[in-house]
């Protein structure tokens, strides 16, 4: 399928009174198509399960997406780079960068902490970057790299874990705080007792909202 085809097909499915609804969702901050996710997916299936037999990762195609106003083409650009999972290296890193920086909000950061997670697991010397981030000034940047080891369960890097969330401590941003509690709730499914530990250690650093979801299953 063409991508024009397929943008074509996006803005022929909108709904105006889905899209109300999902914009007002979303704190009226973005557009929307109003196309809900199930048909999203339907519509963009051709193509995203050809490019699962790329060689090289389209990144023209991703920027595209994100220069659209609606944000069911962001979703797809995502989406995207989830299915070529697989050919993105540490070069590509940089370039998810400029993409979180835009348009940020929770819905994209946390399909793209996904993205970074993958490449990371695979190239370790990802971790310094997502350091970097960690103290980066903009906190989409800082909520991926608390994130991105989520659902690695036996392979999540405990120590880097730490570190990253001891440069978030004493922050007042809830989607900084929600982060962290949510990185330490899904690791506790694995290491209950490190995280015992770590709450213990840090729990007079820790915000209330962090330590409420962190101690959630322990």
């Amino acid at each position: 399928m063409m991508i024009n085809d397929l943008f074509k097909s996006f803005k022929e499915n909108a709904d105006e009174q889905q899209a109300a609804k999902m914009k007002a969702y979303m704190k009226n901050l973005f557009p929307f198509l109003g196309i809900p996710s199930p048909k999203r997916k339907e519509l963009s299936k051709e193509f995203l399960t050809s490019s699962k037999k790329a060689n090289q990762v389209e990144w023209n195609f991703v920027n595209e997406c994100w220069e659209m106003p609606e944000r069911e083409f962001q979703y797809l650009a995502i989406n995207y780079l989830e299915v070529v999972s697989k050919l993105l290296t540490t070069l590509d890193v940089h370039l998810i960068r400029e993409i979180a920086i835009k348009k940020s909000w929770w819905d994209t950061i946390d399909g793209l902490d996904k993205v970074v997670g993958s490449i990371a697991l695979k190239h370790p010397e990802v971790n310094s970057i997502l350091l970097e981030w960690s103290t980066d000034e903009n906190m989409w940047l800082r909520r991926i790299a608390i994130d991105h080891q989520l659902s690695r369960k036996e392979k999540t890097d405990a120590e880097l874990l730490e570190q990253i969330i001891i440069n978030n401590l004493g922050q007042s941003e809830f989607f900084i705080n929600k982060a962290i509690g949510w990185s330490l709730r899904e690791y506790s499914k694995t290491n209950p007792n490190w995280v015992k530990s770590f709450l213990n250690k840090y729990k007079d650093k820790l915000n209330t909202l962090s330590f409420k979801e962190a101690s959630k299953y322990i």
